[in-house]
């Protein structure tokens, strides 16, 4: 397993082939990932603890609670979050694109 630090928390990769990856992400009390899309990159989260923000596009907020599933496909932009007082870990499942990422907006001016 491979630990990737992030401003936003850190990622655990427990799975890498040509084809897929899959990995751990917590994503610390308060903080946000990127809002962002893919061209190619398509992934499955699903929540194991605390509760996942999806900031939409229009800034709307969609919220998963631990064993739901959110899947992203090509194109569709989104912005993970955790609550203020809580982290949130989920699984990702994705094809394997790790460079394939177009940064709309970001909170650590990345």
């Amino acid at each position: 397993m491979r630990k990737v630090d992030k401003p936003w928390g850190y990622e655990l990769i427990w799975a890498e082939t040509d084809h897929y990856l899959g990995k751990i992400l917590v994503i610390n009390s308060g903080m946000r990932l990127s809002k962002q899309y893919h061209k190619l990159k398509e992934e499955t989260v699903y929540v194991l603890e605390g509760t996942l923000l999806n900031y939409l596009n229009n800034d709307n907020v969609e919220k998963y609670a631990v064993g739901q599933v959110l899947h992203i496909n090509p194109g569709q932009v989104h912005r993970f979050g955790a609550l203020e007082n809580r982290y949130v870990k989920l699984i990702e499942v994705s094809t394997n694109y790790l460079d394939d990422v177009i940064r709309l907006e970001d909170d650590f001016n990345r």
